[in-house]
């Protein structure tokens, strides 16, 4: 990766309307940085985002250069690693994990002059913004083709971090799961990690040992479909990217995070000085949640029920979290025709109601 430095432009060059962070007037590139949790080879989260920075280079051409840091440890090394993305002069950095939100605060707010993003967070200022997928989508047509094809009627889940982003996506494919299929179960092994291949192996392991034929994963390695492929009769889904190598079965479907549009889209703003720190959540309706290719391994009838609730949630006819739901101790959460607004969903803390997995303290 080339990591150049270039005279930056003088703060005579156009503004921002209202924010006056400098717009692109520069005979050089602008540089953009990215930090990657994970290694852009893991063939889920991390390499779907990189899948995103290749497209700036390839719709953007020479106007851009991108560079990157990958297997970036959430903590003290995020910091340090956005500080050399922005000393090196990347005018827009894109922080692309939920535990690199406190790093991405506290380096914004030292080069106010640097534009930064940050995947899942809630956390802004005026030249730091957010940008999310609605996961749970995808999740919800999961949890339908695992509630109908699944023979032992358990349906296993690999977590990574008990927070909102998966406590949505374990909820929500339960949900749909049990609406197909009233005897089924969800069971959830945390690993704590969002990507080590051998921890996620194990989890996948544990989840086959206690009866589980459908596995699920919001974790970014392929090993749960190498495990799954080892046990046989055994189904995965694709999580971030398409995972295809595991086609026609174990992985029969998958959700991708379809980043690239949105990268282009904001690398042009900041070329074009109309770049702001916004909030933006995305789902299947505006394409950065796509679902891959549903395999022959799934029945005629079980594809043709995903796809019309793909096409429902695209238009936004139906809303995944919609009522009557109990929270996992009984109570009521949402009443027939209810459903949460974002900022409900955002701060997810808790399962519903048949979910027997405990919440880790």
């Amino acid at each position: 990766m080339d990591r150049r430095s270039f005279l930056k432009t003088t703060a005579a060059t156009a503004t921002l309307a209202g924010l006056g962070l400098p717009a692109w007037a520069s005979d050089e590139p602008l540089k953009i940085g990215f930090i990657y949790v994970g290694p852009v080879g893991d063939m889920g989260w991390s390499y779907q985002h990189d899948v995103g920075r290749r497209a700036i280079e390839e719709a953007l051409g020479d106007k851009v250069q991108t560079t990157y840091i990958e297997n970036v440890p959430e903590g003290p090394d995020a910091e340090r690693a956005l500080t050399q993305l922005a000393l090196e002069g990347n005018q827009l950095i894109f922080a692309t994990s939920f535990g690199f939100m406190d790093a991405t605060v506290n380096v914004a707010a030292k080069f106010p002059n640097v534009k930064f993003e940050h995947a899942t967070g809630y956390k802004r200022s005026e030249n730091l913004g957010t940008y999310d997928a609605r996961f749970y989508e995808g999740r919800a047509i999961q949890g339908t083709i695992a509630g109908r094809m699944t023979k032992t009627n358990k349906i296993g889940y690999i977590g990574s971090f008990p927070i909102p982003e998966v406590i949505q996506g374990i909820n929500a494919a339960y949900i749909h799961a049990k609406k197909v299929n009233p005897d089924v179960e969800i069971k959830v092994v945390w690993a704590y990690t969002w990507f080590d291949p051998a921890k996620e192996a194990d989890a996948a392991a544990a989840l086959i040992a206690e009866g589980c034929d459908f596995v699920l994963q919001h974790t970014d390695s392929t090993a749960p479909q190498a495990k799954a492929q080892e046990a046989g009769n055994v189904y995965t889904f694709g999580q971030a990217s398409d995972m295809e190598a595991f086609m026609p079965s174990p992985r029969v479907a998958s959700t991708i995070d379809n980043w690239a549009p949105y990268y282009v889209e904001r690398a042009t703003a900041a070329l074009e000085g109309t770049w702001s720190a916004d909030a933006t959540w995305g789902g299947i309706g505006t394409g950065m949640v796509k679902i891959g290719e549903i395999t022959e391994a799934v029945p005629a009838e079980v594809k043709a029920e995903a796809e019309k609730l793909i096409e429902m949630i695209g238009s936004g006819e139906y809303h995944p979290f919609t009522g009557p739901l109990n929270k996992q101790d009984g109570s009521v959460w949402l009443a027939e025709g209810e459903t949460p607004d974002d900022g409900a969903l955002a701060g997810l803390n808790f399962f519903v109601e048949g979910v027997s997995a405990e919440m880790p303290k």
